[in-house]
């Protein structure tokens, strides 16, 4: 759909120069103006002018002589009026008969109207329908309430609600924000492949691929080939989408989501942990500046927004257990946190009820983490590692750490986790010929959108969702 700038003001005839008789005559043979194409979110541009919209019926209402549809165009959603006096019978009659979700290109004057959601409205002037959807099969989302699998099963129509497209807005935001951020500040992107050889955080949730006879794998991460490219080039990062076999079924898990990973040489945990708050605050404060109607529409609250800014608050691992324990002891968990233990979603929910901002928790016991993880030179027992943990309940958005540098300790710990060495020779070649400190993290997309969006589940945050027990559509 084209956008079109609104025309210059004409110059008022008491300046404008002597008119020729041929000029006069031009003008008085001039087509008449033709109505700009705007799109709804551009509507603004255009009060006072009529415009067309290409765009669908959302929903209809009349009172008496009125008709007021609402259109969609994808940009957003605008209310028409049209008196019956005020278009002419066919008009009044094509809208009046228009179904949910049929396909239009409507003409009409802009009004602004502070009381209509965005600002303003449509004086219908006329309207022409490309496809009618018919009564006989009517479009099967209507306005009421629905169950989340009757819409999921109908995913491929549920998006073209006002909430679902507003959510998906402010992904398309967040993805461009988060790769804004690292393009800006001197990264190469390097994309991973998706199929690998080998896994990467752990054999039991992979995806199993017949690579002509050979076994192979859907991509856990591009975590350990990036770390090659951030030996070549320094600063740099991939984004695209990683698969887990997790048989998982809680509010947070997806079988096939997305992920942004930097990785950087020279770089130790302090500098990650810096790098990923201010990181984080930039994809919040970007979404805050560019989506804020989108947040407003599916109702979030943009105060708690608005308060994600660095520094945010960290605590060592040792220091979060006792909390939790604490909480346990005083009524405020339902199960003991065992120290030693990876939190749980409860434990990271109520860890991070605790703050206004991210949490970043850090140096966890090197037994419960990935084998590519630095020991802490103060005691080897921790990994030099992070998980930030986003507030409000949502728990973790990002997981990183300072990589294995030495080949000898890289190599025990790829065998003692029952690894296939012969998978992994490329990667301990980055150990062999110039190891140097290293650190990078992972970042879930869909986990960020839930957060920012203020969701209750992952399946609303990712145009087609793939859980445990759903593939289709």
């Amino acid at each position: 759909m084209s956008e079109q700038t609104p025309a210059a003001p004409q110059t008022p005839e008491s300046s404008a120069s002597p008119q020729t008789p041929e000029r006069a005559n031009s003008e008085q043979l001039a087509a008449p103006q033709v109505p700009a194409a705007a799109t709804i979110s551009t509507l603004g541009q255009y009060d006072g002018q009529s415009v067309t919209l290409h765009g669908w019926l959302y929903n209809s209402r009349e009172s008496g002589k009125l008709i007021f549809p609402i259109f969609r165009d994808g940009t957003g959603t605008v209310q028409g009026v049209a008196h019956v006096k005020s278009v002419s019978p066919e008009v009044f009659d094509t809208l009046k008969n228009l179904t949910q979700e049929s396909s239009v290109i409507v003409t009409g004057k802009v009004r602004a109207d502070k009381r209509a959601p965005g600002g303003y409205e449509l004086d219908i002037e006329n309207v022409q329908v490309i496809q009618r959807v018919p009564e006989s099969d009517p479009y099967p989302i209507t306005p009421k309430e629905h169950g989340v699998d009757f819409l999921m099963e109908r995913r491929h129509l549920w998006i073209r609600s006002p909430r679902q497209s507003a959510i998906l807005r402010i992904r398309a935001e967040i993805m461009r924000a988060a790769a804004e951020y690292f393009d800006s500040n001197g990264f190469v992107r390097t994309d991973p492949p998706i199929l690998t050889p080998a896994a990467c955080e752990g054999t039991s949730t992979l995806f199993p691929v017949d690579y002509f006879g050979d076994p192979a794998f859907l991509t856990q991460s591009g975590q350990l080939y990036i770390e090659s490219t951030a030996l070549a080039l320094g600063k740099v990062y991939s984004f695209g989408p990683t698969f887990r076999a997790e048989k998982s079924k809680t509010r947070r898990h997806l079988t096939e989501f997305w992920m942004v990973e930097p990785e950087v040489a020279f770089m130790d945990l302090d500098g990650l942990m810096t790098l990923a708050e201010n990181y984080i605050s930039h994809i919040v404060q970007s979404v805050l500046k560019n989506r804020r109607s989108e947040l407003e529409v599916i109702g979030r609250d943009i105060a708690r927004l608005e308060a994600i800014t660095p520094p945010f608050p960290r605590l060592r691992y040792d220091e979060a257990a006792k909390m939790l324990q604490q909480a346990h002891a005083d009524g405020h968990l339902e199960n003991p946190f065992e120290y030693g233990n990876d939190f749980g979603s409860p434990d990271e929910t109520w860890l991070t009820q605790q703050f206004e901002k991210p949490v970043m928790v850090h140096r966890y016991p090197a037994a419960v983490k990935a084998f590519y993880m630095e020991p802490d030179p103060q005691d080897p027992t921790y990994a030099l590692c992070v998980d930030v943990l986003a507030p409000e309940g949502y728990g973790e958005v990002i997981g990183g750490s300072q990589r294995v540098a030495s080949y000898e300790l890289l190599k025990s710990r790829i065998e003692s986790h029952d690894l296939p060495l012969e998978s992994f020779q490329w990667y301990l070649d980055l150990r062999r010929y110039g190891s140097v400190p290293h650190s990078g993290f992972g970042m879930g997309i869909e986990r960020v959108v839930a957060w920012i969006c203020g969701l209750d589940h992952v399946r609303e945050t990712i145009p087609f969702a793939r859980t445990l027990h759903r593939i289709y559509p």
